[in-house]
């Protein structure tokens, strides 16, 4: 039984040579449809963080959340939790429906599924938003800058 990632020379498939993030997806180098570098996508993240945290305190502010907490300390949690449920389901409802978030819009960068996963989109969705609230799986990535989150959703981001 041979190995695929060997051929009898004992060089690398060429399948997996790696040129570019995205060549192995068959996505373009540049322009729309190539990935996007990190820092674009980490404006992204940070505007749909923001967004979720301002109708977190909004909420808090207007009396839906937090009624009667008065320790500055439960109130900054409280609101901190809700941000989070809040940027999870943004996250899952925009990209479910539209392929990208407000932020990620802003910065033109849209999620694009790869073709390994079989599952509904929003069940994809899902999955990726959930890892991604849990941070540690998204800070880890390969060559194609794709996080375990979009690896197990099997998603990538992309430009438009």
């Amino acid at each position: 039984m041979t190995d695929k990632r060997r051929s009898g020379t004992g060089a690398a498939d060429p399948d997996d040579d790696f040129r570019y993030r995205g060549n192995r997806l068959g996505l373009p180098e540049s322009g729309s449809g190539s990935v996007p570098g990190v820092g674009r996508r980490l404006v992204g993240l940070a505007l749909d963080w923001t967004l979720a945290l301002l109708i977190a305190w909004g909420a808090y502010g207007a009396g839906l959340i937090g009624a009667g907490i008065s320790v500055p300390e439960a109130a900054t949690t409280l609101i901190g939790n809700t941000a989070l449920v809040v940027f999870a389901a943004m996250n899952i409802l925009l990209l479910t429906l539209f392929g990208t978030t407000v932020g990620r819009r802003i910065v033109g960068v849209g999620i694009t599924a790869t073709g390994e996963r079989s599952w509904p989109w929003f069940v994809s969705m899902a999955v990726r938003t959930v890892l991604l609230c849990l941070v540690i799986p998204a800070v880890i990535y390969d060559r194609d800058t794709r996080g375990l989150h979009d690896r197990a959703a099997g998603t990538v981001a992309t430009r438009f």
